[in-house]
C-alpha cells in the first residue's frame, strides 16, 4: 500500500515543502529511506520502528520504502520523524486521513515528541498552503510537538495541534479528541525598567548622547576609550533605550532564533531586541554562519537588535572583513554544497576598542608608552573600509573624580533619582524619533535613517545653504568618502528627529561631523 504524508524542510532561513510517500510491499523486512537522507534522517528508522512499537501499534515486518520527495534536495535533521511515522502506520492501514495536514517533529523512543528546532519558519509556509485542498471544505493544519505549539501559534491565522506523543495524534487523524490546538504563549507588560540603567553611569553624558542617536536612527557606533572609562557598561545598557520589536520584526527575528534552536519551549515570539556580545576568539563562520547543518551566525541572531563586538581590534581579520557585507546590504549569503542560503543580518554594530595597545592614548596623566607608529598598527587591525561603515566614532573619556564621589554620595543618601541622562528619558526620546521615522518611511520597506539609500537621501535630507557649506567645509578639511558622506547626513536626519525637527540644521550637521573622529590623523587628535 502507498501512503502521502505532508511535511516541511528548512533551509537556512527558507522552507521547502516535502511529501512523504510511504510504500509497504510483501518481501524481505527492509526499512529503507531515500530522497537525499542526512545521517539523522537516516537514523529516524530505529525511532520510527521503535517509537510505533512502543505506542501499541503494530509495525509491519515487510518491505518498507520512504522517499522524501523532491529527492534533488538534502534532507537534514530529525524533523521526518513523525510524519515518516505517520505514512508507516497510514500505509499499514492503521491511520485515515493523513495526507491533508502537515506534520513535523521528533519522536523518542517511546513515541513521545521532542521539540524541534524550525518549527517557526515552517509553520509560516504552513500558513502559506493552509487553505482546503481538492474536494474537501477542511482547512489545512499543522500537528508539532507540543513544547512548539505556543511557537507554532504565534503565526495568526494558521490552525496548530501540539501533540505530546505519537499515540495522540494517531487518535485524532482518526477521528478521536485530545489534541488540542495550540494558542500564542501570552505577551505580558513590558518591565518598568531595565536592570541595567543608564542613570549609573557618571561622566559620560557626551558618550551616552552618542548612543542614544544611535539608537534612534539605527546607527552604527564605534566606542575608543581607555580601560576602565564605562565602555562595556554603557554598552550593556543600550538595549534599554530600544523600543520593542514590531510584529513584523518579532516575526522575522524570532524565526532567526527558531532556526538556531535557541527560542525556549513553550515561548512565543521574542519581543526584546536581542542582545549578542561574542567574544573576541569567535570565528569568521560563528559570526556569518555556516557549519554542517547550516545555521546562522551572530550578525543574524542580532538581526533588529544589537551586535556588540568588544575589543575589536582583537577579533580576527578575517571575520571583522566579513562583517563588511551584512552591514552594507542588511543580509548574509552563504553558499554550502552548490546551494545558496540567505540569512537576515540587519543590526546595530555596537564596537569598543582601546585607542592604543596599553590603553591610554592622550591620557593627560602621560602613561601611554606607545608610539605613533605602534597606535597606528593597533589601529590599522581594523580596515578602513569597515570603519567607514561605522556611522559614529565615539571618543571616551575616563570620567572624573567629581563625578565619581558624587555618584557615592548620593547612592548612599539613597536619591531616587540622579544627575544626568537615564535608561527612561532616552527611551521616551528614541521611540519618538523612531516614531517619526516610521511615518517617513512608511511606504518605502525601511524601518530607520541608517537603511536610508541614495534616493531617500535626496528626499528627506535636503540642506539649507549653511548646512550645505559647513558639511562641504568638513568633507574637505577631514577628506570624508562618500561613504562617510551619507552617513553624515543620515546622522544628522536622525538629530533633527530627536530634536522634533523637520528641517536639517547647521547645528545637527555640526554634531554629526564631530563622531567623525577616525577620519581625523592620529598627530592631530
Amino acid at each position: 500500500m502507498l501512503a502521502r504524508v505532508r511535511s516541511v524542510a528548512v533551509y537556512g532561513m527558507q522552507v521547502q515543502p516535502v511529501a512523504v510517500e510511504v510504500d509497504i510491499s510483501n518481501g524481505l523486512p527492509v526499512f529503507e529511506i531515500v530522497g537525499l537522507p542526512d545521517s539523522a534522517v537516516r537514523e529516524s528508522r530505529e525511532r520510527v520502528r521503535s517509537a510505533i512499537r512502543n505506542s501499541g501499534f503494530d509495525f509491519p515486518y515487510k518491505r518498507i520504502t520512504v522517499n522524501l520527495a523532491p529527492a534533488d534536495i538534502r534532507k537534514e535533521g530529525p524533523v521526518f520523524d513523525l510524519p515518516i511515522a505517520i505514512g508507516v502506520l497510514a500505509a499499514a492501514g492503521q491511520v485515515r486521513e493523513a495526507g491533508r495536514h502537515i506534520l513535523a517533529g521528533e519522536l523518542s523512543l517511546d513515541g513521545s515528541l521532542r521539540p524541534t528546532a524550525g518549527i517557526l519558519p515552517m509553520a509560516v509556509a504552513a500558513w502559506r498552503v493552509r487553505q482546503p485542498g481538492p474536494g474537501t471544505s477542511d482547512q489545512v493544519e499543522f500537528i508539532v510537538p507540543r513544547d512548539n505549539g505556543a511557537e507554532a501559534a504565534a503565526v495568526g491565522g494558521l490552525r496548530v495541534r501540539a501533540a505530546a506523543n505519537l499515540r495522540a495524534v494517531v487518535d485524532w487523524l482518526n477521528g478521536g479528541e485530545g489534541l488540542p490546538l495550540a494558542v500564542e504563549a501570552a505577551v505580558g507588560p513590558s518591565p518598568a525598567g531595565s536592570i541595567f540603567d543608564f542613570r549609573d553611569v557618571r561622566g559620560q553624558e557626551g558618550a551616552k548622547r552618542a548612543l542614544e542617536v544611535a539608537a534612534a536612527g539605527g546607527h552604527n557606533v564605534l566606542l575608543i576609550g581607555p580601560p576602565g572609562s564605562g565602555k562595556t557598561m554603557m554598552a550593556r545598557r543600550m538595549p534599554g533605550i530600544l523600543p520593542e520589536l514590531t510584529e513584523e520584526e518579532a516575526l522575522e527575528t524570532s524565526q532567526i532564533h527558531s532556526v538556531a534552536g535557541l527560542l525556549a519551549p513553550g515561548s512565543g515570539l521574542l519581543r526584546r531586541r536581542p542582545f549578542r556580545a561574542p567574544h573576541h576568539t569567535a570565528s569568521a563562520a560563528a559570526l556569518i554562519g555556516g557549519g554542517q547543518p547550516l545555521r546562522p551566525g551572530e550578525v543574524s541572531l542580532a538581526h533588529h537588535g544589537i551586535l556588540f563586538l568588544d575589543e575589536l581590534p582583537e577579533f580576527h581579520r578575517d571575520a571583522l572583513e566579513a562583517l563588511r557585507q551584512p552591514l552594507e546590504d542588511g543580509e548574509v549569503a552563504v553558499i554550502r554544497g552548490g546551494r545558496g542560503y540567505r540569512f537576515p543580518a540587519r543590526f546595530v554594530l555596537l564596537a569598543g576598542q582601546n585607542p592604543c595597545p596599553c590603553g591610554f592614548w592622550g591620557s593627560a596623566d602621560g602613561r601611554c608608552t606607545c608610539t605613533l607608529p605602534q597606535v597606528e598598527r593597533y589601529r590599522g587591525r581594523v580596515s578602513g573600509p569597515l570603519w567607514d561603515r561605522i556611522d559614529l566614532h565615539v571618543e571616551v573619556r575616563q570620567p572624573a573624580l567629581a563625578d565619581l564621589e558624587g555618584s557615592a554620595t548620593r547612592d548612599v543618601a539613597g536619591a531616587a533619582t540622579a544627575a544626568g541622562a537615564d535608561s527612561a528619558g532616552m527611551l521616551a526620546r528614541v521611540t519618538g524619533a523612531r516614531e517619526a521615522q516610521r511615518r517617513r518611511f512608511s511606504r518605502r520597506g525601511l524601518f530607520c535613517n541608517a537603511q536610508m539609500g541614495k534616493a531617500e537621501l535626496g528626499e528627506f535630507c535636503e540642506l539649507d545653504r549653511q548646512a550645505r557649506s559647513l558639511l562641504g567645509a568638513a568633507f574637505e578639511r577631514l577628506g570624508f568618502t562618500a561613504r562617510a558622506y551619507d552617513r553624515v547626513l543620515k546622522v544628522a536626519r536622525t538629530i533633527a528627529d530627536l530634536e522634533e525637527e523637520a528641517d536639517i540644521g547647521p547645528r545637527h550637521v555640526a554634531e554629526a561631523v564631530q563622531y567623525r573622529s577616525l577620519d581625523r590623523r592620529l598627530d592631530t587628535i
